[in-house]
């Protein structure tokens, strides 16, 4: 049974959610509230109305962090990003505290680095305490790259409990786009799902004959032609950018021949993912995120208390 006497609270603010979890010190979520009010959605004072529902719901939780966007430009306070290589050492070391209301938390910085082989930065925010938790958790075993499939995808290489450097690809935010307006609008059907369609697409842009721009393009001629169906054309699509994307992630990063890369995210989208790393002869496995966040909280807090 977990000991809910030393419990604390552990905020995860994105842009469009907020999540906040009663959390033991072994990790088990004891209690959560949950509600649709991410700082893209929320002003200031909404802000304040969600820290006042947290303070009232748990009055004797006094440490209190928070994860994701709420540390960025357009949260409540610009927490910055600590420079990669990092671990919860050097998070916990940026760690900034602040008050909404009644609230006192600690917001948890970001991550930042300049890649090794292209020399180009990059940045992730949230990411970090759910992917830092998982390896603490023993979930991502010794494998030296990981993927977190989403909107913004990110591929990590993480070494000896450290985040070294990272990719973010917005394949899944491109996707959206090209098939909501624009002239590919115009020929997709449904919502795209693994297949032969969508593995051509994957081996077709993992192959670098072309760049990308010519080959979303060449999927209208495609199916104009009468070459690719319409109701294909949108797995084809995903296809193209997922497969563009791993061909990005295998050139910048190590990932071990024998190791199975984790993938960290909603099943179905992890589950194209694997389809497409499988079509490129790499094996994957998906892992369950759900306690993550939680877990990189204990490890957040535990440091804390030690100081």
């Amino acid at each position: 049974m977990s000991d809910t006497s030393d419990s604390f609270i552990g905020i995860n603010w994105g842009s469009s959610n907020f999540r906040a979890h009663l959390i033991a010190s072994d990790g088990t979520v004891l209690d959560s509230l949950e509600a649709p009010a991410g700082v893209a959605t929320v002003q200031r004072d909404g802000m304040v109305e969600m820290a006042a529902r947290v303070r009232t719901r748990w009055p004797h939780a006094t440490r209190v962090y928070a994860a994701g966007m709420i540390g960025s430009n357009v949260g409540w306070t610009d927490a910055g990003y600590v420079h990669c290589p990092a671990g919860f050492d050097r998070l916990c070391d940026g760690l900034v505290p602040t008050r909404m209301g009644e609230l006192a938390l600690r917001i948890v910085p970001g991550l930042a680095c300049v890649r090794e082989r292209d020399g180009a930065p990059d940045i992730m925010r949230g990411e970090e305490t759910e992917l830092l938790g998982l390896h603490a958790g023993g979930d991502l075993g010794d494998a030296p790259l990981v993927a977190l499939p989403g909107t913004h995808t990110k591929w990590v290489r993480i070494e000896d409990g450290r985040v070294i450097e990272f990719m973010t690809a917005m394949s899944g935010e491109i996707y959206d786009r090209l098939t909501a307006a624009g002239l590919l609008a115009s020929i997709v059907e449904g919502p795209g799902e693994d297949g032969d369609a969508f593995r051509d697409g994957v081996r077709t842009s993992a192959s670098r004959t072309l760049g990308l721009g010519a080959l979303l393009f060449g999927a209208r001629a495609r199916v104009i032609r009468g070459l690719l169906p319409k109701a294909d054309a949108s797995a084809y699509l995903r296809g193209l950018l997922i497969g563009s994307e791993i061909a990005d992630a295998l050139a910048l990063f190590p990932r071990g021949d024998d190791v199975a890369i984790p993938l960290v995210g909603s099943p179905a989208v992890c589950a194209l993912y694997a389809a497409a790393l499988e079509e490129l002869g790499i094996a994957s496995r998906t892992v369950a995120s759900a306690q993550a966040i939680a877990r990189g909280f204990v490890e957040i807090d535990a440091r804390v208390r030690a100081r």
